[in-house]
């Protein structure tokens, strides 16, 4: 049992030491010395019998044999924590590490505002929230929840909807009183269009549906970016046509700065789901997290839906 305990602070004590990135971060959050910090490393690594880190005097980084462990580390402690609050009341509070990945434009607005008033209701939750332009592959142990757009295809994880989303064609006015309003999906290929590039999505490729007819157009514009965000901004100064979520467009539609395009074609499905490991599904923090986090995006929704 000394041994187990042992072996599990062991895993903490690198866990916390990836976290803050160098010897010297994690000593101030230990409360120990950076040497402390460095024996205690080494020790671990001389029990192991493998280098666990390649270190420079300016930063650590992980040997395949670190990341191995890390990863392992991760998921039992994880586990650990489940155990415990599995074992204790249903209605015991949340607490311990949660681990919250999200895309950058959808992230900053709509899910960072949740992890604030989660940590507010849940004092002992501590969340660490990571934005990325491609969500991590969900075989990766990174994450307790991503929030995705489209249900992954994946049967192994838990994707619990959080809200519908539609992805709708606009432009400025005043680039449509420049260069006219497409009336076909053919059309765009002669007008400015702003790309959006996420993850492994055809670049530039952009699929329309009607009843009678689908389309997949390739695109092309003097204008490209990562970032959903900067898109809308460049529309908005009428550079081109743009493909958006519904939900960071919707004001700009309601106050003309931005016109619908080809309404009557659909493009394809992209809801908003939490995506978590099915090992997860008793966890109270997880849990808490993504009930939270489904009342304020379906709330959002009816807002939307009820301003049109």
């Amino acid at each position: 049992m000394i041994a187990i305990a042992n072996a599990s602070a062991e895993m903490a004590f690198f866990h916390v030491l990836m976290r803050c990135g160098s010897l010297s971060a994690a000593a101030r959050e230990l409360g120990l010395t950076t040497p402390a910090v460095s024996r205690r490393l080494a020790l671990l690594e001389a029990r192991l019998g493998v280098q666990l880190l390649n270190r420079t005097t300016r930063r650590i980084g992980l040997t395949p044999e670190g990341e191995a462990y890390l990863t392992r580390a991760r998921r039992i402690l994880a586990d650990i924590d489940d155990l415990e609050q599995q074992l204790s009341r249903a209605t015991a509070e949340p607490r311990g590490l949660l681990r919250v990945n999200a895309t950058l434009g959808f992230g900053r607005s709509h899910v960072a505002p949740v992890i604030s008033r989660f940590c507010k209701a849940h004092p002992e939750v501590q969340v660490q929230f990571h934005l990325s332009v491609t969500p991590p592959p969900l075989s990766e142990d990174a994450y307790d929840v991503c929030v995705r757009f489209g249900e992954p295809p994946d049967a192994r994880v838990i994707a619990r909807k959080l809200a519908a989303n539609r992805r709708l064609l606009c432009a400025a006015p005043a680039y449509l009183a420049r260069h006219g309003t497409p009336r076909t999906p053919a059309d765009l290929v002669r007008h400015d269009c702003i790309s959006i590039h996420h993850g492994d999505d055809a670049y530039g490729m952009w699929r329309l549906a009607s009843a009678r007819r689908s389309a997949a157009v390739k695109v092309t514009g003097s204008l490209s970016t990562n970032d959903g965000d900067i898109a809308v901004a460049w529309a908005l100064d009428g550079h081109g046509i743009l493909m958006r979520a519904e939900w960071d467009i919707a004001k700009y539609l309601r106050s003309g700065r931005l016109r619908q395009v080809l309404e009557q074609y659909a493009t394809p499905p992209a809801d908003i789901y939490a995506v978590y490991p099915q090992r997860h599904q008793t966890s109270r923090r997880v849990t808490a997290f993504v009930d939270m986090l489904c009342a304020s995006l379906d709330s959002t929704a009816r807002r939307i839906a009820a301003n049109g």
